[in-house]
C-alpha cells in the first residue's frame, strides 16, 4: 500500500526508514521538478539545503540527482545550513526555489522536506496542494528520473553553493552593528546542535559582543533532546546564563528558523512577550512603520501596540506561510507567531530565528537596559497578558467538543463570549480582553487550545473551564 505524502503546516515530515526513505524523497523531488517545469522556471535552478539531521546530506544529494535528471540545475549547499539562510539564497540568487531537508524541531528519528518557492517564503496552500497532486501521480504512475552526481556535474546541472557569507552580509545591513558595538553585553548562544551553529555567536562576536556558545556542534541526536527552543528544552541555556552572569541567552531550533530567549535571571521569555518588545523597538527606536501581522493564536498585546502607534493589525491562520503571504504583499513591519517564528521589514518572508536573536541583542544595546527592564517598560506602557496552551490528544476528545465547535457557548467560565472568530478553528473572544482558541494541529493528532487573559486569576479560570469541557463534556 502506498502511503500518502502530505504537506502539513510547514512541509512533509516522517520517520527515517519508515516513510522518510530514499524512494519517497525521490518521489517528492520528482514532483517538485515537474512543478518547476510547469511554471517554466527550469532554467533558474533550485537550491538544495539540509540541516544536521541523520543522513541529511545523502537525502539532499538524492534530490539533486532527480532535479538534474529533469534538466534543472541543483545548487547543493556545501554544509548544513539553516532554513532561513537557504530561503535567503533563493532571493539572493534568483533561484526558482529551494528544497530543504529538515524536520525542524521534531524528534531525531524524523526528517522532512520543505519546499521554498521563488518568493523565498513558505509554500502557500495552493502550491502544496499542487505538489501533493503531482506526488500522487508519481506514486501511481512511476516515472522518477535520476542521474549520477558525477554525470550531473559534468553536464553543469550540479554545483556547490556557499550561502553563509551572503546571508551574513545581509545581516550586517539589516542589524545595527554600530549600536551593538557600543554595548557591554555578555550573551550565551545555543543552536541546540542544529544548522544554526556559529551564526549568532559569530555575528555578535564580530560586533564586539562577548559570546559563550553551548551545544555548538552538530549532533543528529540533538544531545538526546528535542531541538525545540521552548522552556522545556532550554534548561541548560538557563543555567549557563546565570552561571556566566550573562545578559541574554539566545537559542535556535534544529533548522534555525525559530528563536528562544532567556533573560539574565535564567527565565525563559515566551515569544508572546518577545514579539511586542521587538515591535515597540522597531517603531520607538528605529522609527519604522508598517503593518503588524500575527497569527490567530498569537498575543493580542500586539493589537494594543498597533492601536497606540496607529498601525494596521492583520490576523492570519496559524502557520508562517500565511504571514509570509502578507509580507509578499508588502508594507509589513513585523510578522510573528506564538510558536517562535518571526521576520521583519527588509528581510525575506520566512521566519528567521537567527535574525530575531540578533534583533533582541540590538534592542538591549539600543535601550542600554537589561531585557527584564525593557519587558517591565512595555508592560507598564501597554499592559500585560498571560497565556497558556493545552494539547489534547484526539482520543481524549469527546462528542461534547464537536458540539462546542458547532454551537459555541455564551460563556467560558465566568466570562461572556462577545465575539467569535473562525479564521482557523474557533476563537472565542471574551469580555475584558480574554480569549480562547480551539484548533486541530496541522502536524499532530492533537487539538490545541490556546488561552490568553489580561490577568493571572482570569487565566486560571479559563484553564479550569477548558478542563471541565473534557472532564464533564458540554452541557
Amino acid at each position: 500500500m502506498t502511503n500518502r505524502i502530505a504537506f502539513g503546516t510547514d512541509g512533509w515530515r516522517a520517520i527515517i526508514a519508515d516513510q522518510f526513505t530514499l524512494e519517497n524523497v525521490r518521489v517528492v523531488a520528482q514532483a517538485i521538478a515537474s512543478y518547476t517545469v510547469e511554471r517554466n522556471q527550469q532554467e533558474q535552478g533550485i537550491i538544495v539545503g539540509y540541516d544536521t539531521r541523520f543522513l541529511g546530506r545523502m537525502f539532499a544529494e538524492e534530490v539533486a540527482r532527480v532535479l538534474a535528471a529533469n534538466g534543472i540545475r541543483a545548487d547543493l549547499v556545501n554544509e548544513a545550513t539553516p532554513t532561513p539562510v537557504v530561503a535567503f539564497g533563493v532571493k539572493h540568487f534568483a533561484a526558482s526555489g529551494a528544497v530543504m531537508i529538515t524536520a525542524s524541531h521534531n524528534p531525531p528519528a524524523y526528517n522532512g522536506i520543505k519546499y521554498i518557492p521563488d518568493y523565498a517564503g513558505p509554500a502557500a496552500p495552493d502550491i502544496t496542494r499542487r505538489l501533493e497532486a503531482l506526488i500522487a501521480s508519481v506514486q501511481a504512475e512511476g516515472g522518477v528520473a535520476t542521474v549520477e552526481l558525477a554525470e550531473a556535474s559534468r553536464r553543469e546541472l550540479l554545483q556547490d553553493i556557499y550561502l553563509r557569507p551572503h546571508y551574513e552580509a545581509h545581516m550586517r545591513r539589516i542589524i545595527r552593528f554600530d549600536v551593538l558595538r557600543r554595548a557591554d553585553l555578555r550573551v550565551v548562544t545555543d543552536p541546540m546542535h542544529g544548522a544554526g551553529i556559529g551564526y549568532v555567536s559569530a555575528l555578535l562576536g564580530e560586533a564586539g559582543i562577548e559570546t559563550i556558545g553551548i551545544r555548538e556542534y552538530a549532533d543528529p541526536l540533538f544531545g538526546g533532546d528535542l531541538p525545540e527552543p521552548g522552556e522545556k528544552h532550554l534548561g541548560e541555556l538557563c543555567r549557563e546564563v546565570v552561571q556566566r552572569k550573562a545578559a541574554l541567552g539566545l537559542a535556535n531550533d534544529g533548522d534555525g528558523d525559530r528563536f528562544g530567549v532567556v533573560d539574565r535571571f535564567g527565565r525563559y521569555i515566551r515569544p508572546n512577550d518577545v514579539l511586542p518588545l521587538l515591535t515597540r523597538h522597531l517603531v520607538k527606536n528605529r522609527g519604522m512603520s508598517g503593518r503588524i501581522v500575527r497569527t490567530v493564536a498569537t498575543t493580542h498585546l500586539l493589537d494594543r501596540i498597533a492601536e497606540r502607534y496607529g498601525l494596521e493589525l492583520v490576523e492570519t491562520p496559524v502557520g508562517f506561510k500565511y504571514i509570509g503571504a502578507e509580507m509578499v504583499k508588502g508594507n509589513v513591519l513585523i510578522g510573528g507567531e506564538e510558536s517562535g517564528g518571526a521576520s521583519i521589514a527588509g528581510h525575506i518572508p520566512e521566519k528567521d530565528g537567527i535574525l530575531i536573536n540578533l534583533l533582541v541583542a540590538e534592542m538591549c544595546a539600543w535601550e542600554d537596559k537589561e531585557l527584564d527592564a525593557i519587558l517591565r517598560d512595555v508592560r507598564e506602557e501597554f499592559g500585560e497578558t498571560f497565556h497558556t496552551r493545552i494539547d489534547v490528544r484526539n482520543g481524549a476528545i469527546g462528542r461534547g467538543i464537536a458540539e462546542l465547535l458547532e454551537e459555541p457557548p455564551d460563556h467560558v467560565g465566568p466570562y461572556r463570549v462577545v465575539g467569535i472568530n473562525r479564521i482557523d478553528g474557533i476563537k472565542l473572544l471574551l469580555e475584558d480582553g480574554h480569549w480562547v482558541l480551539l484548533r486541530p494541529s496541522g502536524t499532530e493528532p492533537v487539538l490545541r487550545i490556546y488561552c490568553e487573559a489580561t490577568a493571572l486569576p482570569a487565566l486560571k479560570k479559563l484553564k479550569e473551564a477548558v478542563r471541565d469541557w473534557f472532564d464533564e463534556g458540554i452541557g
